[in-house]
């Protein structure tokens, strides 16, 4: 498999200009706040002036995680094939907030335990049914990781726009990114790991058993796609390809919660140039979101005390983005409006 090669946006020139443009707006100079970086981050990302966001979309990856056989969830594993029905359904959260902004919705199969036969709403991409008991042997096999990479970088290069989100929906999958978190940061596991599906304190504290005994066994595992083997699930291994695919095609990558961000700290070791092209959408309130954050020296757009997942963090941010656009192609000028600047 072919990494993806993503360049870095860094362009002096390039940045003065669109310094120049947002400071000559009518307003205070940095009024608009973190608008105004956002606007000029899209404008290095596309190389323009007068930058526009083009059919957004949001992909949702779903697979299950054999680490569910430790009891490390509140719900059953069958909530994830039944959450993809309801995305189906168009009855989910990601559901009604796609559809409010106008955002195309895609829902992956990336390895559900369920047959949903030949859906034309369900991009069909399973690797196999859920991922192996990480606590005994590796999540997946490099092959299989591999294949996860690869599918997610064909969706997101089929994707017509030049925005894209992320979401995920797998029981257990807190469990998998909080020991991805642990291995890429080096921070102490219980600065990684949460309450995921509204786990109470002694739940929490069996996650955290169950991970530092996997970590044990897999001790010797430190390079990223290791890691990713290891610990990871189908769908934060497809959600790593898609984020290099979309990067590789100078797209805006709208970053979710805690799962979707441990699958940018994986795709940041492979290629660190897409960090140029992330918007962080909001701060979760999983535990270790903030020390995420915080690595990745991220800024996010919104704190709404979220941790649902499904990439609703991303579509509730999207309304902004558009903002930061449409500020720098619709707002007058000092010169334009014939409004005097300070002294």
């Amino acid at each position: 498999m072919q990494i993806p090669h993503i360049v870095s946006t860094q362009d002096s020139d390039l940045s003065n200009i669109l310094t120049t443009r947002i400071n000559n707006k009518t307003k205070p100079l940095g009024s608009l706040g973190l608008l105004e970086t956002i606007a000029h981050q899209i404008g290095l990302i596309q190389k323009n002036t007068h930058p526009t966001l083009v059919d957004p979309a949001i992909i949702v990856f779903a697979a299950d995680h054999g680490i569910v056989a430790e009891n490390i969830s509140a719900y059953p594993q069958s909530v994830t094939w039944q959450m993809v029905e309801n995305f189906l359904a168009d009855g989910a959260a990601i559901n009604v907030f796609a559809r409010q902004n106008n955002c195309a919705l895609h829902i992956v199969d990336a390895g559900v335990i369920h047959d949903f036969g030949d859906r034309p709403q369900l991009w069909d991409r399973k690797i196999a049914l859920g991922t192996q008991n990480f606590i005994h042997q590796a999540a997946m096999t490099a092959e299989q990781c591999v294949t996860a990479i690869a599918h997610g970088i064909a969706l997101a290069k089929a994707l017509p726009g030049n925005i894209v989100g992320f979401g995920e929906m797998g029981i257990g999958n807190t469990t998998a990114a909080a020991a991805i978190m642990h291995k890429i940061t080096g921070l102490p596991l219980a600065e990684c790991v949460g309450a995921g599906t509204a786990l109470d304190a002694a739940g929490i504290a069996h996650k955290q058993s169950v991970i530092q005994r996997a970590v044990d066994v897999h001790a010797g595992v430190v390079e990223p796609l290791e890691i990713l083997a290891t610990f990871g699930g189908f769908e934060i291994a497809m959600m790593v390809g898609a984020m290099l695919g979309a990067a590789e095609r100078r797209s805006v990558l709208l970053i979710d919660g805690f799962i979707v961000t441990s699958a940018l700290l994986i795709a940041a070791q492979l290629r660190p140039e897409i960090l140029d092209y992330c918007i962080f959408a909001h701060c979760s309130d999983e535990r270790g979101h903030r020390q995420m954050l915080a690595h990745l020296n991220a800024r996010p757009l919104l704190q709404l005390g979220l941790r649902l997942g499904e990439g609703t963090g991303g579509a509730l941010a999207l309304p902004l983005v558009q903002a930061a656009v449409h500020f720098m192609a619709e707002m007058a000028t000092f010169d334009s409006a014939a409004v005097s600047q300070s002294n």
